[in-house]
């Protein structure tokens, strides 16, 4: 393992993802920003963590070759990356009032959503995985949500495809425990706010905070600090495991 350790976040860009890359840059880590289409808004975390620190690669997390591409530039750059945060969210927003119905879903919509969440998470986990192996060390953080145990709005193809990254996260537990990774899920509840959660109507939050045990809404920096702490060695005893960060909304 490195002196530094080196994390990959995808989807770093903006919201959520872009929290979290600048929490690891203050606490030593050299940060891969992983950018899809907001080339500026990524530059801009880079500049904020430091560009001796960080750097930002643009790549489809979908597709396979721009995802062995991406990691060879960060290996090049960096060396082995020993943290991954598959965090990137595919053409979606929290909007209660256009969220299709039932009867307007289609198999698309879907499908969309796996590939975005499932398909990205193991083209990341199979780039990085020899190096992990060789390391005989590694941390995998998926990012899901507490939606699929308390769907307060019913965005039926996200929500579905976060419940199969549960079966996904503790399957990899399984098999690359004996390699000394740890794979976990991290859980918010609806963040205020993020680039996804702007439209959310201010009925909503409210309805969340007056549910929730602490009164109050998760925001992004509560869930990116628990985020950093799975990436760290003192998580090395949690693997396989679904860490709800939402205030209390729901308990497992």
């Amino acid at each position: 393992m490195s002196e530094q350790k080196i994390v990959l976040v995808t989807g770093a860009s903006r919201g959520l993802g872009a929290v979290i890359a600048k929490q690891f840059g203050a606490k030593g880590y050299r940060v891969v920003v992983n950018y899809f289409k907001s080339e500026e808004k990524a530059l801009q975390v880079v500049a904020e963590i430091g560009s001796e620190q960080a750097i930002a690669i643009k790549a489809d997390v979908r597709d396979k070759q721009q995802v062995e591409a991406m990691i060879q530039k960060a290996v090049k750059q960096f060396g082995p990356i020993e943290v991954v945060v598959n965090n990137a969210l595919i053409n979606f927003e929290f909007n209660p009032v256009t969220q299709g119905k039932i009867e307007e879903l289609t198999w698309e919509n879907y499908q969309e959503q796996f590939e975005g969440t499932i398909q990205s998470a193991l083209n990341v986990i199979q780039a990085v995985l020899p190096e992990m192996k060789k390391l005989q060390y590694g941390r995998i953080i998926n990012i899901g949500t507490n939606l699929f145990q308390n769907p307060v709005v019913a965005y039926h193809q996200y929500t579905t495809a976060k419940a199969a990254l549960i079966g996904f996260t503790r399957n990899m537990a399984k098999e690359l425990g004996a390699y000394g990774i740890t794979v976990n899920m991290v859980s918010g509840g609806l963040l205020q706010k993020t680039d996804a959660s702007a439209v959310t109507t201010p009925e909503v939050f409210d309805l969340i905070a007056a549910s929730s045990a602490l009164k109050r809404v998760t925001e992004p920096a509560d869930l990116a600090e628990v985020v950093v702490f799975m990436g760290t060695e003192a998580s090395r005893g949690v693997t396989g495991q679904n860490i709800v960060v939402d205030s209390g909304l729901t308990m497992n």
